[in-house]
């Protein structure tokens, strides 16, 4: 079988070059950043640690950059809001962005609203109000999802465009599109890349809604690795029934021989324990044995409190699956 990659998520977490140094030397193949938090030119100073420690340690990583797309999520906050179980919000004390709020006033009385992939949950009461049916902290920039209730938005954002034609420049080896809907998505994304002269550039389709589920095969000529993204698919269908889904997409990728890539909460509890659970390492343990070609740490490795132990017990576990599954 061919080696799995291993990729973190830049963040604050890791902005350290000794940090990254530690990860890298641990078997790191290439690092993810999240444009839905940043900017590649407010990432400058990032970057330029990354590649420092890459050169440090003599090693080449890949740079995948994760784009908007149609994504929606919260606008900025001034502080973050804690919202208790049993309030009950006005729905504009969060700046949803337009096509939630469109959503919102058309959506029947019992609509759910899923925040920061599903740790929060409000139920729409009326046009203007909101109960909150699982409490926590809302922040600036996280996900907003309305189950079950179709919202319309572009495949990318100007500033997508906009990083696509930066992507060379900063040597960017993979670009991940969210929530891709069909072969249409792809299309304008590949689009892009050829027009920036960036063919060279992989592309990765992240499976993130039931359309992406529905339109998997259509999707497999058109991209060069398929994302099986757990948090927000993990929104889009009952969670009990997302392991039996990600099973199904990834048989449908080996059989076309397609790579695909598992990721979010793989070692989750490690965002504030040294340790992972049990459950966690089998987890990782059972995405090589079902044909994975690259795992990736999100939260983990970008705002995490031990980045280079999650990425040593990643790589540790999946080596392992790898010598017992030959």
């Amino acid at each position: 079988m061919k080696k799995v990659r291993i990729y973190g998520t830049l963040g604050p977490a890791c902005s350290a070059p000794e940090v990254l140094k530690q990860m890298l030397s641990e078997g790191l193949d290439g690092m993810r950043l999240n444009l839905s938090h940043t900017a590649l030119e407010e990432a400058a100073d990032l970057l330029e640690a990354f590649r420092s420690a890459a050169d440090a340690c003599g090693v080449h990583p890949e740079l995948l950059i994760d784009l908007q797309g149609p994504e929606l999520r919260i606008g900025t906050l001034k502080k973050p809001v804690l919202l208790h179980a049993g309030d009950e919000i006005q729905a504009d004390l969060l700046p949803f962005p337009e096509p939630v709020l469109r959503a919102l006033s058309d959506a029947p009385i019992g609509q759910e609203i899923l925040l920061d992939d599903g740790k929060l949950l409000l139920i729409k009461e009326n046009a203007d109000r909101l109960r909150v049916a699982r409490g926590g902290v809302a922040e600036s920039k996280k996900s907003v999802a309305l189950p079950g209730y179709p919202i319309h938005s572009p495949a990318m954002t100007e500033a997508d465009r906009r990083h696509i034609r930066l992507a060379k420049a900063y040597g960017v080896t993979g670009v991940m599109q969210p929530f891709v809907r069909g072969k249409a998505d792809l299309f304008e994304v590949r689009s892009a890349l050829n027009e920036a002269d960036a063919q060279c550039i992989r592309l990765f389709a992240k499976i993130e809604n039931t359309d992406g589920i529905a339109h998997l095969s259509e999707l497999l000529p058109y991209c060069d690795e398929i994302v099986i993204a757990r948090g927000d698919l993990g929104n889009a269908v009952p969670l009990w029934e997302l392991p039996a889904a990600q099973k199904r997409i990834a048989s449908v990728c080996r059989e076309a021989g397609r790579d695909f890539m598992i990721v979010t909460q793989m070692l989750d509890s490690m965002t504030h324990r040294p340790v992972p659970t049990r459950a966690e390492v089998s987890d990782v343990f059972n995405a090589v044995l079902d044909g994975a070609s690259s795992v990736m740490l999100t939260g983990e490795t970008a705002s995490g409190e031990y980045p280079a132990a999650a990425v040593r017990y990643l790589v540790k576990t999946v080596r392992e699956a790898e010598v017992y599954s030959i």
